[in-house]
């Protein structure tokens, strides 16, 4: 299995939504700040901000990077309208790209159903040229679920814990019919069985370079 643990001490987190990113990624959030002392987060999401919607991000996002140096942007686009907000989403991820150099970008898959990601995952790639891109994949009403190419194998402690702070934090998405720790759990276990391991968070990547050494 290979093993990046060394070599990440900056990610960068994409989000369209508040929520998008913990339910994506949670439990490889919560593995990376455990393994990496004074890890840098830097994240943006386009739609909530001035809302009660921000606050329950901020608050999930310390939750799911204990002890991370933590820097967060809401933007305020219209959930659900952001394509004919391009430009403002284009320069949003290019700042992003301007204040950081980030080890590893998680970000929306390609394949995503909803038109915010979808956006999303077509803008990251043009500013973040050279860097690993990992796109997340969000449980919802759509068939959207991708073929993932990268799996991230969590322990049950991990599991368990990233649905238990989804339900805590996003208070305001509770009323949704798959919206609980069930839901959550049972595509963790999928992946974690493709993976050989009890519970898995899954990833898309269109492209990796992978330096052997011996130059």
């Amino acid at each position: 299995m290979l093993s990046l643990r060394g070599d990440v001490h900056e990610i960068a987190l994409v989000g369209a939504h508040c929520d998008d990113l913990a339910i994506g990624a949670g439990g490889t959030l919560l593995s990376l700040a455990a393994a990496v002392p004074g890890l840098r987060v830097r994240a943006l999401v386009l739609c909530g901000g001035d809302t009660d919607r921000a606050a329950e991000e901020r608050a999930a996002l310390e939750s799911f990077c204990p002890g991370a140096e933590l820097e967060l942007t809401v933007l305020t686009l219209p959930d659900g309208r952001t394509p004919p907000y391009w430009g403002i989403a284009k320069a949003a991820v290019h700042e992003l790209r301007r204040r950081g150099a980030p080890d590893l970008v998680f970000a929306p898959q390609p394949g995503d159903a909803h038109q915010d990601h979808r956006l999303l995952a077509e803008l990251v790639p043009t500013e973040f040229r050279d860097h690993l891109v990992l796109g997340y994949e969000i449980l919802k009403w759509e068939t959207d679920t991708p073929r993932p190419t990268l799996f991230h194998p969590l322990s049950t402690q991990i599991a368990l814990r990233k649905a238990e702070l989804l339900v805590k934090h996003y208070a305001s998405q509770r009323d949704r019919d798959w919206f609980d720790e069930q839901s959550f759990l049972g595509l963790a276990r999928l992946r974690g069985v493709q993976c050989r391991a009890r519970y898995a968070e899954a990833f898309v990547i269109d492209k990796a370079a992978v330096d052997f050494g011996g130059m």
